[in-house]
């Protein structure tokens, strides 16, 4: 194919993004975009903010402003934390825009028009107090599969599992903490199953290759047998249903959303668009995390199918698990993050140590784990260490001895040929594994060049040779340079920035395209260094290199001699900084204190919690109950456990024993004198060998802690309640 068009999954505008965002979908897409870029292939590298998600309006309720205020805060945070680690779209749009409403209103309008869709009247969820439908993410509840008290209608963040709002236990609405109650309302629904079967030959025959995550999850879906998805809500933010008698109603985002990648696409380009989009010639490639599979695997191909007109489907949705933030999930609505804007702030200069960390914890297949403790290891040992160290030794030892000049490299001795013969065989590693989404294995076929260079200048210590033999000194410091000319291209796609300096230190640029012969008439996307983005107006014969230029590009990478001897080289420079223990200590405080205010809210949301009534019963079973005042006379621990007193009380009828769970909250002492109230006509139980009469009333607190039920003042015992 002769162009591929990357799209990233539109983050939510209602927060900043965070390490899962960028690990999951971001990192690995700007990747795969510089490699494909260097190899100078033609790319479109397309996201944006969603600007339309149910999250939104939640913010907006709670800040007390409109949706408006916080997409337009949000947008910008997040293009500037892409931008500042150095991922860089060639448009980052916005499904607010203009171009946006009109294009996902033509795209409904037409499916609309052709019948494509099914109209269902059905019960939703409605506030009585908000007066308002509530979307999915207005509701939340008790998830029935791990007991998390604030799941959402749509999903539970503490377990992942995704779930209905029917699911939930004791469902309160988000708006108001009022019970919702069910009314009727009319939607527009995409019939999936129409599309079940050309989905199952689609993918499950016919894409094998995908990873296993997302092939299970989605033959997953297919066997439990795909079911009608809607496509309209009853909400006042979004792109407004298109059609008479739909007032009140806009596209669902999931209907709305991924047309985003198109409508971006058209703003770009607005003349060119359509190959990008409906050509045969485009391979398209959707980066996403595990909670967008269905999305982009089901629902969106079969929009595409039921839409025609010869949109181009996914050739390949490397969709990555979820990363874990010190043992724990991340969660934007808990707290519970490291996020980009902050990362950048408090490590000025270091974008790539988390480009490089994210992805050597990728979470590919499976969920994995970010800690900070890694990341300033991984920072210290490897990047400082051997990558950097490797370089800045080759690069002052050319300047030390030779002038700042690349030396003549003379006859190989053994170790210089096995050095060499390692970079080739590494790249082609790397090669296979970025072209099959491997990118975590990739970095550690980037890394092993590094190491087998760092090994290379320890084991042959030109330092030392230098002091008997200054032609073999040359060749050692020969092959470190083209051995950093090797790492200024492998590590392009991985740390940027490092490889940037790197090539300024080498005095060498990075052109991509450079398989075309110069004079070759051409039109492609050509690469701008450092940025990693492609200037789309360069069309034409493709420019000599100017007096002195070499060029580097991943065609070369592992050729002998890409620096010809006599070139002068920059002076040194770090290309990374030691992570001291005091600045992950403070990273380390901050998310204490994130723990600390979960908890604090937990508590806050308990003891806001009251327990649902009980089911309801007659007066004639309440008449039953014989609940009387009596004093304790005795109280004493039940020997050999922790929450037992034994208790002798007056009834006023009668003097009687009565054990109860109590000793968590009160002594013995406590007990003595206290008025109480009890079940008096309770059948007698046997609790560890004591014959226990009755119950005490007792209030159980939203905490969790228990107090009495009380007299407002002292009666004679035996008085009856009721």
């Amino acid at each position: 194919m002769n162009r591929t068009l990357v799209t990233c999954a539109l983050p939510y505008a209602n927060g900043p993004v965070h390490i899962g965002h960028l690990a999951g979908v971001y990192v690995p897409a700007d990747i795969y975009v510089r490699y494909l870029r260097m190899r100078g292939r033609d790319v479109l590298y397309v996201c944006g903010s969603d600007e339309h998600g149910v999250p939104i309006t939640i913010k907006a309720r709670e800040q007390g402003c409109t949706p408006q205020d916080i997409v337009d805060r949000y947008h910008k945070m997040i293009k500037d934390s892409f931008t500042g680690l150095g991922i860089n779209f060639d448009i980052y749009g916005r499904t607010s825009s203009p171009v946006h409403a009109e294009g996902a209103s033509e795209f409904f309008r037409k499916l609309y028009d052709e019948g494509k869709f099914v109209t269902r009247e059905s019960e939703q969820y409605y506030d009585p107090e908000a007066h308002t439908f509530l979307a999915d993410r207005y509701i939340v509840g008790t998830c029935p599969r791990c007991g998390n008290e604030n799941a959402y209608g749509d999903q539970c963040e503490k377990c992942g599992s995704t779930l209905s709002p029917e699911e939930l236990i004791n469902p309160r609405s988000k708006l108001s903490g009022a019970a919702p109650v069910k009314k009727k309302t009319t939607h527009w629904y995409l019939p999936l199953q129409d599309y079940e079967k050309w989905i199952s030959e689609w993918i499950l025959e016919g894409h094998k290759e995908w990873r296993t995550n997302v092939y299970g999850q989605v033959k997953s879906w297919l066997d439990g047998g795909l079911q009608p998805r809607a496509v309209t809500r009853d909400l006042d933010w979004g792109v407004p249903v298109p059609v008479e008698g739909a007032e009140g109603k806009v596209l669902y985002v999931w209907f709305d959303a991924p047309i985003g990648y198109i409508s971006n696409t058209r703003e770009l380009l607005p003349q060119s668009w359509e190959k990008w989009w409906k050509s045969p010639d485009t391979r398209l490639i959707h980066f996403i995390g595990k909670d967008n599979i269905v999305f982009h695997c089901i629902v969106f191909p079969s929009m595409l199918k039921a839409y025609g007109d010869g949109y181009v489907l996914p050739d390949n949705v490397p969709a990555n698990e979820f990363l874990n933030l010190e043992g724990d999930k991340i969660s934007t609505s808990r707290g519970w993050a490291v996020w980009a804007h902050e990362y950048l702030e408090d490590f000025p200069g270091k974008e790539d140590v988390m480009r490089y960390t994210l992805t050597a914890n990728a979470p590919q297949t499976a969920d994995n784990d970010f800690s900070w403790k890694d990341f300033q290891a991984r920072n210290n040992s490897e990047l400082v260490a051997i990558f950097g160290n490797f370089v800045n030794r080759a690069v002052v030892l050319t300047h030390k001895y030779f002038d700042g000049k690349v030396p003549v490299c003379g006859s190989l001795e053994e170790a210089d040929k096995e050095v060499l013969a390692e970079i080739p065989a590494l790249r082609d590693s790397m090669e296979k594994n970025l072209e099959g989404f491997r990118f975590r294995e990739a970095l550690r076929d980037a890394m092993g060049m590094a190491r087998a260079g760092n090994k290379y200048i320890s084991d042959t210590e030109p330092w030392k040779v230098a002091k008997t033999d200054m032609a073999r000194t040359g060749t050692i410091l020969n092959i470190c340079l083209q051995l950093c000319a090797d790492l200024a291209i492998a590590f392009e796609p991985f740390t940027p920035f490092a490889a940037e300096r790197l090539r300024k230190m080498l005095g060498v640029t990075l052109f991509a395209g450079s398989d075309h012969r110069v004079g070759e008439a051409v039109t492609v996307n050509t690469y701008k260094a450092g940025e990693g983005r492609a200037l789309h107006t360069v069309s034409g014969e493709v420019p000599a290199p100017a007096p002195g230029e070499i060029r580097l590009d991943w065609e070369i990478l592992g050729r002998p001699q890409i620096l010809p001897a006599g070139h002068a080289i920059g002076e040194a420079e770090l290309l990374f900084a030691k992570i001291e223990d005091e600045a992950i200590d403070a990273q380390l405080r901050k998310l204490d204190a994130a723990r600390e205010r979960i908890e604090a809210a937990r508590k806050a949301e308990e003891a806001r919690r009251v327990a649902p009534l009980k089911d309801e019963c007659t007066f004639e079973d309440f008449e039953k109950m014989d609940i009387r005042t009596a004093t304790v006379l005795e109280a004493e621990r039940v020997p050999k456990t922790d929450k037992l007193l034994k208790l002798s009380i007056d009834t006023g009828v009668d003097r009687r024993v009565i054990v109860s769970g109590i000793a968590e909250f009160y002594s013995p002492e406590d007990m003595v004198g206290k008025q109480i109230c009890i079940l008096a006509n309770l059948k007698p139980r046997v609790i560890r060998g004591i014959d226990s009469r009755g119950m005490i009333l007792m209030a159980r607190q939203q905490d969790g802690t228990m107090r009495f039920v009380t007299p407002a003042e002292v009666l004679n015992n035996g008085s009856q309640i009721g």
